[in-house]
């Protein structure tokens, strides 16, 4: 709610809730109790930590909240990748092991995978009336070389006539897109998804890796409307500083500092694609796995949020970075009036870098 009442002076209005992933399942469902009271114990630090989650009545509430601000709440239920905590709680579900990446993919050739999944939609879809639905799509390559160990998964890819683990990846995107329109809403996804031949009316492309900037020239080719929301400079996990330490940095040397964020995307990127009208807006996003306490989020998140509503509000033409940063004096003030820990980019010593270590992990044998 403190992030939404931000968002709201800011008057960023969308707020992407990633609310499953490898380590915990987020969100309550009726149908399938097990995905939170098992797939949501454990946590990137404690695989044993007890299961925490968002009740049905946590969503409606915090989505009332943030329509009250204008702000629309989308859902995110991360498949075929990143499944590992709804796998340890229905493991029949599972798209099988590999090192390092156990149980990580849903299984693309088991009919009960689809309704599984589609029961999950279908329970999601009336909590959050924005008629967005994310189905993510990212990083699934982590853990599909698993398919190739099943005899059902080789027997589905040679009845289909698929060629690549790739062509099985996009299958089962399109037809879990069948089951997000049907139910009345429209299709986001990561931009692994862009080689799925989604339907383009009904389709929005989010593009994270900046280094793979033909996943975004071929979203725009295809007629995708496209969120921009590359790595560098919009994601506020990456450190603010090089004297920073405590958090990632793009090929362990680049960050991303207030500026970077406020003259995104005009200063980084051509101007005849960031023209398309296919460009709906930005994201910034901020992982979690190496933010350990409210203290450390704040850190990250301020005053890079204020440059993000600049880099999503203001022209390009009318753009100015001596006036912003007068501005931006101003709202560390009301930081220090509102108890946010901040980076201060103009005296770094004022507040130095919140380092919450978290606690080593607890690995469960």
């Amino acid at each position: 709610k403190m992030l939404l009442d931000w968002m709201a002076r800011y008057k960023i209005n969308k707020l992407h809730w990633h609310l499953t992933d490898a380590q915990g399942w987020r969100i309550q469902i009726n149908k399938y109790p097990k995905l939170t009271t098992v797939g949501g114990i454990g946590n990137f630090n404690d695989t044993l930590a007890p299961a925490k989650y968002y009740t049905q009545d946590d969503i409606r509430e915090i989505v009332a909240y943030a329509a009250k601000r204008y702000i629309t709440v989308i859902p995110e239920i991360d498949m075929p990748g990143h499944a590992t905590a709804a796998n340890k709680a229905y493991p029949e579900y599972s798209g099988g092991v590999v090192e390092r990446y156990p149980n990580f993919t849903f299984n693309p050739a088991k009919e009960e995978t689809y309704s599984f999944l589609s029961d999950i939609i279908k329970e999601i879809n009336p909590l959050f009336p924005a008629h967005l639905f994310h189905l993510g799509g990212d990083e699934v390559a982590y853990g599909m070389q698993a398919w190739l160990k099943s005899p059902q998964i080789t027997a589905t890819m040679a009845d289909k006539k698929f060629a690549t683990l790739n062509d099985l990846q996009f299958y089962f995107i399109k037809r879990m897109a069948d089951s997000v329109i049907k139910s009345g809403d429209k299709v986001l996804c990561w931009d692994e998804a862009t080689d799925a031949d989604l339907p383009a009316d009904k389709t929005t492309v989010f593009w994270w890796r900046q280094n793979k900037p033909e996943q975004l020239a071929l979203a725009l080719k295809k007629n995708y409307q496209v969120v921009l929301c590359p790595r560098l400079p919009m994601y506020f996990d990456f450190v603010q500083d090089s004297t920073h330490i405590s958090g990632r940095k793009w090929a362990d040397t680049a960050f991303n500092s207030v500026m970077d964020v406020y003259n995104f995307p005009d200063k980084q990127m051509d101007g005849s694609v960031i023209s398309s009208p296919n460009i709906v807006g930005i994201q910034a996003n901020v992982w979690t796995e190496t933010i350990a306490s409210e203290k450390r989020l704040d850190y990250m998140l301020f005053p890079r949020l204020a440059a993000m509503s600049e880099a999503g509000w203001t022209a390009p033409a009318v753009k100015d970075t001596t006036k912003f940063k007068e501005k931006l004096k101003g709202e560390l003030k009301l930081y220090n009036k509102k108890g946010i820990y901040y980076y201060d980019p103009f005296h770094p010593e004022v507040h130095p870098e919140a380092i919450d270590y978290a606690p080593h992990p607890k690995i469960k044998d």
